[in-house]
């Protein structure tokens, strides 16, 4: 399946600004090695995705096992994972408001 895009909303309704060229100077470069590492971890990650299914439908006995806690922590009961897509998004409009 093909990788989820972010999709940001406005704030309060509002059309974001354009940010002058020279903001866009200062963008990340990534370098090939950068961009082969993350596309080999995104391939490797979704094996790892489909060999999961396969073993909860039945199709193979073998493959990756996920992991589940038998006794879990009591300091953690209240635990709330963060979305990190959420977060990532949060800095993004952030970053674009102080600019403007």
């Amino acid at each position: 399946s093909p990788a989820q895009k972010l999709v940001f909303n406005r704030v309060n309704g509002k059309r974001p600004q354009v940010l002058p060229q020279q903001v866009s100077a200062t963008e990340e470069c990534y370098t090939l090695a950068h961009e082969e590492n993350v596309r080999f971890i995104y391939e490797a990650w979704q094996q790892v995705e489909q060999q999961l299914d396969g073993s909860r439908s039945g199709e193979s006995a073998c493959g990756p096992v996920q992991y589940v806690e038998k006794n879990p922590n009591p300091g953690l009961k209240n635990f709330v994972p963060i979305d990190l897509e959420e977060w990532w998004a949060q800095q993004f409009l952030a970053k674009i408001e102080n600019c403007s």
